[in-house]
């Protein structure tokens, strides 16, 4: 994360990114809920805000992390709504499409294709996506699905983390020790409560 407060230059660039229209876009996640709360619309927005706060200003970057999902998600999406938007939209709806797995990929085809292949942009998007995905994590309860997801981060994610923002990875690195600590101590109340069931019949 950025050590100082967002410079006057980088304000006037996001003042002059027309982000706007890509957030009304974006509003249509708003009824898909999420595993460990909130809606997917907050999880374009909380992307985007990850980037900011790692000092990307880039507006073609944060205006598909506004919309990164959107293809995904909505099934029935018209592109031409996105690419119609601005000068712009060719180069977000291109971004877009290379952080979407296809139907044809599983999810660790989709990770590897974003490692040896992604642009720096997708590699940099993906990986605040993620960030943000395991602070939600921090949320869910099926201790199952943390573990798999935890796993996942760090042998697909971290590598992508590596070659393009070593910090963003330091951070990532916390919340997987964050996230097993957590699992950790869920194993040993639930040992503690096995324990306790079966002392009743000692």
């Amino acid at each position: 994360m950025r050590e100082n407060t967002m410079t006057i230059d980088e304000m006037l660039r996001l003042k002059g990114a027309h982000l706007a229209p890509y957030i009304q876009i974006a509003t249509a996640l708003i009824g898909k809920n999420r595993y460990g709360g909130g809606n997917m619309f907050r999880h374009q927005i909380d992307t985007m805000a990850t980037l900011i706060d790692y000092g990307y200003i880039d507006s073609i970057l944060l205006k598909a992390a506004i919309v990164h999902d959107i293809i995904e998600d909505i099934p029935d999406f018209n592109h031409n709504t996105l690419l119609s938007i601005d000068f712009e939209s060719h180069s977000v709806y291109e971004l877009v499409k290379e952080v979407t797995r296809t139907p044809d990929e599983t999810k660790p085809e989709f990770l590897v294709r974003i490692l040896e292949a992604g642009s720096k942009n997708a590699k940099v998007l993906k990986v605040a996506d993620r960030i943000s995905n395991m602070v939600s994590l921090g949320f869910v309860n099926n201790m199952d699905f943390v573990k798999r997801y935890t796993n996942e981060t760090e042998h697909y994610i971290f590598p992508i983390a590596e070659t393009v923002d070593k910090t963003m990875l330091k951070e990532l690195q916390w919340l997987v020790e964050s996230r097993r600590r957590h699992l950790a101590s869920f194993a040993k109340i639930r040992a503690d409560e096995v324990y306790a069931d079966s002392s009743d019949f000692l």
